[in-house]
């Protein structure tokens, strides 16, 4: 995802990159961060600190690694974008004490597809009822770190609220009422898909997103960028940014 959003970074005329952050030890550490993205030298070496007084900071890493980028940011005053996910209950409430006192956007999946069927899921659920069967399916690569995704969680948790279903993880023996079934898949170079299936009786109706390639996260994650550049101290999601 560094990769990905240096990349586009570097074509957007509103947006300058004043730094590259990598943990301590890795082998990339003060190459420059054009070259690995394979753009070009653009004179900005990876380092493994923060530095930055202004501007913002775009983090895609692991929770700890957010959760101390969000603390810097809080003390430094600069705006945050997190698009890390695989956060525990407990770091999770961490963030909302933090995050309020900065301008600060969190989002399991910054897709602006993804995003409009999180906001098309609440009136579908609405619509449907409790009626019906519902399932999430998500596949991603082998090498991510957390199951099920983010995005998937978020989905029931949308789900759930408006039905009062059950979310679990997986399936065995028979289905539970009300139960809302979140299964992962773990294959390959799977960028990301995510299916809400809901199932009536003599009928299906399924909603799908497929990411054909990390741009379209990359992409989201600049525009949050712009957003937050601009915002009042506050806790936000892209909802916030596409006003959803």
């Amino acid at each position: 995802m560094g990769r990905k959003v240096v990349g586009l970074l570097s074509k957007d005329k509103g947006l300058k990159l004043c730094g590259a952050v990598e943990a301590p030890g890795n082998h990339l550490l003060g190459k420059d961060v054009g070259e690995v993205a394979g753009i070009g030298p653009l004179g900005v070496p990876i380092t493994d600190s923060l530095q930055a007084s202004k501007g913002l900071l775009i983090d895609f890493t692991t929770p700890n690694a957010a959760l101390d980028h969000l603390q810097y940011c809080v003390g430094k005053g600069l705006p945050i974008v997190i698009g890390t996910t695989g956060f525990s209950p407990k770091e999770e409430r961490r963030i909302k004490e933090l995050g309020p006192q900065i301008p600060c956007l969190v989002s399991p999946n910054m897709s602006v597809g993804v995003n409009v069927l999180f906001g098309l899921m609440e009136r579908v659920s609405q619509l449907l009822g409790s009626d019906w069967d519902i399932e999430i399916v998500e596949a991603h690569h082998r090498f991510k770190g957390d199951s099920p995704s983010g995005t998937a969680k978020r989905l029931a948790e949308i789900l759930a609220q408006h039905t009062g279903g059950r979310p679990i993880q997986g399936r065995k023996g028979r289905r539970g009422e009300g139960e809302i079934g979140v299964h992962s898949i773990r294959a390959g170079d799977i960028v990301g898909e995510h299916t809400v299936i809901f199932g009536g009786l003599g009928e299906r109706l399924e909603f799908t997103h497929r990411a054909h390639s990390r741009d379209c996260f990359a992409r989201g994650a600049l525009l949050a960028a712009k957003f937050v550049a601009k915002a009042p101290n506050g806790l936000y999601t892209m909802a916030d940014v596409l006003k959803l």
